[in-house]
């Protein structure tokens, strides 16, 4: 598997990396710890050795299963997790965002002891609290880079003017947004701009479409305690719809021997040199799948297709619910006077 940098920030992860999400989280089939881990070791057998997990995906057992599956080769990985909800310990119920700096610190110990590690690669910022100053997020994940608890910053879904503030503390190594042929805003929002600028990774979250693009879901197939049962563009009529993003994608790969999923993936990896998608996955069939990809390669024809055959399609339906979208691309509070 090649390799690409995350900005100026000297991380190199592979190509291609895995988001663990899925594994124990939000998806109608999830896996067993066994399972789980195996799938991980199959991803690092097989080249990858960027793992993405979070303190609030199950709560706290994706960071445990990621933890188990990379201990054994834990020098040779670069682990990712995430802090900014408060989570009750004992019930661990999800009590809404929180970037508190002693909630930060509180998340860390949990992420660490979980993880089985001393330093925590990528520390992403998961959401951005409208009640705290990012120079209190930034400034205390610096003094966590200082005591050897983590290495590197990273923020998923924030505004660009909280990026460029967050920057200016502690330098940010890698931006966490979705980004995908369905979902392009990262284009023109001024996210990928600022990363151009500043040096700054980008790692699409959900390249796949949480798995539209593939070409393998059904309209209506979704079971009830599937979260994207619940999402806008995962309605019956906005599939049908959104169906034309698959086709497209298809005929492309039909001429390049290729799936629409490997085509979806090499289209992200073709726009920026230092972007370094996460898709997620239960199955080891889709994992090959997704690691092939890292191989194919569009030329400019190739593109100037795409791009010309997805300036007619318009996505239909939002890719998250009203709550969850009022949580993306939010800017956080001015910094305190006294900061």
């Amino acid at each position: 598997m090649p390799t690409r940098q995350l900005g100026n920030s000297g991380l190199e992860v592979s190509t291609v990396g895995l988001g663990c999400m899925g594994i124990s989280f939000s998806y109608a089939t999830q896996l067993p710890k066994d399972e789980g881990v195996a799938l991980i070791r199959a991803a690092f057998e097989r080249g990858v050795t960027f793992f993405d997990t979070a303190e609030v995906y199950g709560p706290f057992e994706n960071e445990e299963v990621v933890g188990e599956a990379l201990r054994p080769v834990r020098d040779q990985v670069v682990i990712a997790t995430k802090f900014g909800f408060d989570i009750d310990p004992a019930t661990r119920e999800n009590r809404g965002v929180s970037s508190r700096p002693e909630r930060i610190r509180q998340a860390v110990e949990g992420s660490l002891r979980r993880l089985g590690v001393e330093t925590i690669d990528l520390l992403y910022q998961h959401r951005v609290d409208p009640e705290v100053p990012i120079e209190d997020v930034a400034g205390t994940v610096r003094d966590l880079i200082a005591e050897g608890k983590a290495r590197h910053f990273g923020m998923s879904e924030p505004g660009v003017n909280t990026l460029r503030r967050a920057h200016a503390v502690q330098p940010v190594a890698a931006v966490q947004n979705e980004y995908s042929l369905w979902w392009r805003a990262p284009e023109t929002n001024g996210i990928l701009a600022a990363c151009d600028e500043l040096g700054i990774g980008f790692v699409p979250y959900s390249p796949l479409g949480k798995g539209f693009l593939t070409g393998a879901m059904a309209k209506g197939s979704l079971p009830a305690n599937d979260f994207r049962a619940g999402i806008p563009r995962f309605q019956p009529e906005a599939m049908e719809k959104n169906q034309a993003f698959v086709d497209l994608l298809a005929r492309v790969a039909a001429e390049k021997g290729a799936t629409p999923a490997q085509i979806a993936l090499a289209w992200l990896l073709a726009q920026r040199p230092y972007i370094a998608p996460i898709p997620g996955t239960t199955k080891l069939h889709r994992l090959e799948e997704n690691i092939a990809a890292a191989s194919v390669e569009l030329n400019a024809d190739d593109l100037r297709t795409i791009e010309e055959g997805a300036s007619h399609i318009q996505p239909e339906g939002d890719r998250y619910s009203p709550a969850q979208m009022a949580m993306v691309g939010r800017e956080a509070p001015p910094a305190r006077a006294d900061a």
